[in-house]
């Protein structure tokens, strides 16, 4: 397949784009920035260099024909405290980048088959023990409303000819980036432990589970719209720091006071830290994907020993 990735040069697109490209198929990538180009060659694929606004730029001319657009375009939720300037950034970059690639895939003489969106459990908002589905509400917190608004926006390329995938995804577990590189060296020295009360649910999934579920949504032609990118194997926030001290054979004993989290860290202290999900892949599963990592005891096993 003929596949342009938005994001393709960040923390999960690199891995997406490398596994991609083994399988076959042929990669282009939309980068913001001309120098990261270096990841995409060691990957195979190549980048074009695109200012997403809303509209269709001269990137377009570039990308030719395509048979698939994955989307993982945006700003890094956890850089920087949420100030009304930064979560004016987050939600541009976005809902811009969206914007720009529904309207290349509607004007496109072909148009490509698929589109997966990148969106995340942040959708579901602070919802206790409750179980959630992708049938669930969404929540009415910023992170919520901004991955509400994102999904619209996605689905306006839903079309006879194009399927319309929202990924959802949790906590992404990857020693080399994301939350968990962040969690290790407190852990590493002797300071780990839960966040808050504990009792809040982290949903989580393996980076290699990640990325299989990628491409395996590519020729599920029958599922579409939310898709949730979490392991089968929610659990509680102390019971996430307990694994984790045990995988790296350290306490996790050192607990961090909501009051202290919500002080260092503003806002987003809640939607990254705090609220709890416990959200199930029931689309996934129930069209026969399978997760390597189900259990977050395997997880570790395989990503810190």
């Amino acid at each position: 397949m003929r596949i342009l990735v938005a994001g393709g040069s960040g923390f999960l697109g690199t891995y997406l784009t490398t596994a991609l490209t083994a399988a076959g198929h042929d990669v282009s990538i939309l980068s913001r920035q001309a120098d990261r180009e270096s990841p995409s060659r060691k990957s195979g694929s190549r980048t074009i260099v695109w200012r997403p606004d809303g509209s269709i730029g001269p990137w377009a001319g570039a990308c030719g024909p395509i048979d698939a657009i994955i989307n993982l375009a945006g700003a890094s939720i956890g850089d920087g405290r949420w100030s009304p300037a930064r979560k004016a950034a987050l939600v541009a970059s976005r809902l811009d980048a969206t914007r720009s690639l529904v309207r290349f895939a509607g004007q496109a003489s072909l148009r490509p088959s698929l589109l997966i969106n990148a969106s995340a459990i942040g959708f579901y908002g602070d919802r206790g023990n409750d179980v959630l589905t992708e049938d669930a509400a969404a929540g009415s917190d910023f992170l919520a409303t901004l991955c509400r608004d994102w999904e619209t926006e996605a689905r306006r390329a839903q079309s006879v000819n194009t399927r319309v995938v929202l990924l959802r995804t949790g906590l992404v577990l990857d020693p080399r980036g994301g939350a968990l590189a962040r969690m290790l060296l407190p852990f590493k020295l002797f300071a780990g432990g839960p966040f808050g009360s504990g009792r809040q649910f982290v949903s989580w999934i393996h980076r290699d589970d990640w990325v299989a579920l990628v491409l395996w949504l590519l020729n599920a032609r029958d599922v579409a719209g939310p898709v949730n990118a979490t392991a089968p194997g929610p659990v509680t926030n102390a019971e996430f720091t307990d694994a984790l001290g045990r995988a790296l054979h350290r306490p996790s004993w050192l607990p961090a006071p909501a009051f202290a989290l919500k002080l260092a860290l503003g806002e987003m202290s809640g939607p990254l830290l705090l609220f709890s999900q416990r959200v199930m892949p029931d689309r996934a599963r129930g069209a026969g994907f399978s997760f390597g990592y189900a259990t977050l005891e395997r997880a570790f096993s395989n990503l810190l020993t």
